[in-house]
């Protein structure tokens, strides 16, 4: 059986750092978009944030 995947925009505002954190506690893979602008925050996903380079990676 595969895993779920979900696609979450705005992955580092508010709601959508809530819903990553809940879709990964339920086993999805989740990919994120975030807004492009001049200041690189990623402060909401730090916690959740992984290497996409390393092996069975879900965010």
């Amino acid at each position: 059986m595969s895993r779920k995947t979900a696609l979450i925009t705005g992955i580092t505002g508010q709601d959508g750092a809530y819903l990553a954190e809940l879709l990964l506690a339920k086993g999805y893979e989740v990919h994120g978009i975030k807004r492009r602008s001049s200041s690189f925050n990623t402060g909401r996903i730090d916690n959740l944030y992984q290497d996409p380079h390393e092996k069975d990676v879900r965010l």
